[in-house]
């Protein structure tokens, strides 16, 4: 029976890749990767001679079905995204989910998160956290940024550089004025920032900016619920 391993891979700085992960990857069939362009920078960097095999969230239902019987009759696969843990905010789900009811053994290989490296230097509580991926453009937008404000546990999401102003402007409206957040910008990276504060100072900070650049993280402090959050 065939085995499926879900890869961790960096989110950022590729020396932060497991021995483990890199051993897996160069011993099983094929690698299926979110982007096979973006996976190839590890593959040489580590030497992994393994075939990736394209496989993304424009997968079709045929395309998903027929790499889940190329999977069967595999020894062992790997499935890794552009960065971090594949699953969390990436596709896969619907694939991982055909596999199990398939019979088939799915292993993870643990590693980078971008979730788990901003809530570790946030500073804020840890013990019961949730986590929203990417903030929806329109539908359901404001609803759920009302429920991230009036969360009494820690809430992280991801943000693009181009809606992050936006967002947080949101927030300054839905939150207390002490309420606390972390910004973590290109974790791991050449130009890895945090910024901390409140939501309003966060908020002025990056608007002095002529433009945001890099992926983000977004981490906020849990509502006190001593007054309307």
């Amino acid at each position: 029976m065939a085995t499926l391993y879900v890869v961790a891979t960096p989110i950022g700085n590729l020396s932060d890749i497991t021995f483990r992960a890199v051993e897996t990857l160069k011993i099983v069939d094929f690698v299926l990767a979110e982007d096979t362009r973006h996976s190839a920078k590890i593959f040489s960097r580590y030497d992994i001679q393994t075939k990736l095999v394209p496989f993304h969230s424009h997968t079709s239902e045929g395309r998903l079905k027929k790499i889940v019987e190329e999977v069967k009759n595999a020894e062992s696969v790997a499935l890794v995204s552009d960065a971090g843990t594949p699953l969390v905010s990436d596709p896969g789900v619907l694939f991982v989910s055909a596999l199990i009811k398939e019979g088939i053994d799915v292993v993870p290989i643990p590693g980078p998160s971008a979730v788990i490296s901003a809530l570790s230097v946030s500073g804020f509580p840890s013990h019961q956290f949730t986590f929203y991926g990417f903030i929806p453009h329109k539908k359901k937008r404001v609803t759920i940024l009302r429920e991230i404000a009036a969360s009494p546990k820690t809430a992280i999401f991801y943000e693009s550089p181009h809606r992050i102003l936006k967002t947080l402007a949101q927030l300054v409206d839905y939150c207390e004025e002490t309420r606390q957040v972390v910004i973590g910008r290109e974790m791991t990276k050449k130009f890895e920032e945090y910024l901390r504060g409140t939501v309003h100072d966060v908020s002025e900070e990056l608007a002095k900016r002529d433009k945001v650049k890099g992926e983000i993280t977004v981490v906020l402090s849990p509502c006190s619920n001593k007054k309307p959050c």
